[in-house]
């Protein structure tokens, strides 16, 4: 391997250190870091920091500033090639006066791969890779697993107590969690396509479901009721706020259908199999109209079937520091679950954080 090689190798593997902390942030976009390097010095780091956040590259550009002119950008992942939630990479890049782009790996989706390769050679920009593959490649293991399903990727958050339970048996469940975690919620829902919950959320909580805090991204505000029972007083269809998405089975009545129409709902309907096979069936329509990243804040019984539909792809578990007690206090999860130990769904690549007093869970469902 001459130096010059080796030095790519090296340079990318500190790349992929930088992309991994994304992780838990960006999906289902790729994790990807960048370096910028002139002179054999790194003069701008940058990685992909959140969905719906500015790419890697740009970052990394932004932090070189005048540096980046003449230097070597080394990225784990091809730079995108068209404009999206954020500009073309291959625009910024020899705007900057970046000479030469190391990769990592192609693009795997199909409607970019080797397209932003291609852009910057006609621009002047000499390219080499793919570099340090082997590296690279666990980055996007949960993007090409995105690329390949139909549905949205699907964020399953909750609060419970201490003693696991979601409320009292009376029902009362506000608030579980404290100040500081709900606003990290609020964050989150500024980061994601979608924020789905079911009619029973609704009638209980009467939830705006939205981010008071502001972020990237506007998310749909979505409800799952089979047979449109959702009551017409609800707050959210009347607040002038998101879109309100309402995903109904094909036996709902069509007088209900047109008393939310005209209050400005949007009305999906999704063939029914079973809770499954409908739960299957909206979250394809979802990703139809291009909802690909799914905050799902349902109760136990809507949870429960995500959970055993197997449509979950990362958890988000807030624990409060109370213990209420009680048999017939709720968990976070119904459904039929599982029968045997091992047969739940396994989570990796977790970890505790605090937020405030209480305790965070983050993790995501290892592929069966």
């Amino acid at each position: 391997m001459s130096e010059r090689a080796l030095q790519d190798v090296l340079f990318m593997k500190e790349a992929v250190a930088l992309a991994g902390r994304g992780s838990g942030e960006v999906e289902p976009n790729p994790l990807v870091g960048a370096l910028v390097v002139r002179d054999g010095r790194v003069v701008g780091r940058g990685h992909h920091p959140y969905y719906g956040g500015p790419h890697a590259e740009i970052v990394a550009l932004q932090e070189a500033g005048d540096l980046a002119r003449g230097a070597t950008l080394y990225v784990t992942l091809e730079p995108c090639s068209t404009s999206g939630k954020t500009p073309a990479c291959t625009e910024a890049v020899p705007r900057a006066g970046v000479r030469r782009v190391v990769f990592g790996v192609i693009d795997p989706s199909p409607r970019h791969a080797g397209r932003g390769l291609e852009v910057l050679r006609a621009r002047g920009v000499e390219v080499s890779g793919p570099t340090g593959q082997e590296f690279v490649e666990p980055l996007l293991a949960r993007f090409r697993r995105h690329l390949a399903s139909a549905r949205p990727y699907v964020i399953a958050k909750w609060a419970m107590t201490l003693d696991g339970k979601v409320a009292t048996r009376s029902g009362d469940s506000h608030w579980i969690s404290g100040r500081q975690s709900r606003a990290l919620v609020h964050r989150l829902r500024g980061r994601v396509d979608g924020v789905l919950v079911g009619r029973g959320t609704v009638e209980a909580d009467d939830p705006r479901l939205t981010a008071r805090r502001g972020g990237p991204m506007t998310a749909k505000r979505i409800v799952l009721d089979r047979l449109l029972r959702l009551p017409p007083s609800w707050g959210a269809l009347h607040d002038g706020g998101p879109a309100v998405v309402i995903i109904h089975g094909q036996q709902a009545p069509p007088e209900r259908r047109e008393e939310l129409l005209r209050l400005g709902a949007e009305l999906i309907s999704a063939e029914e199999q079973g809770d499954a096979g409908f739960l299957r069936a909206a979250l394809c329509a979802l990703r139809a109209r291009r909802v690909e990243r799914l905050l799902v804040e349902a109760g136990p019984r809507l949870l429960g079937s995500f959970v055993d539909a197997r449509c979950v792809d990362q958890v988000l578990v807030f624990v409060g520091t109370e213990v209420l007690g009680g048999a017939l206090a709720p968990g976070p999860v119904g459904g039929t679950g599982a029968q045997f130990i091992g047969g739940g769904l396994a989570l990796e690549g977790g970890g505790w954080d605090l937020s405030g007093e209480d305790a965070v869970f983050h993790g995501f469902v290892r592929a069966d």
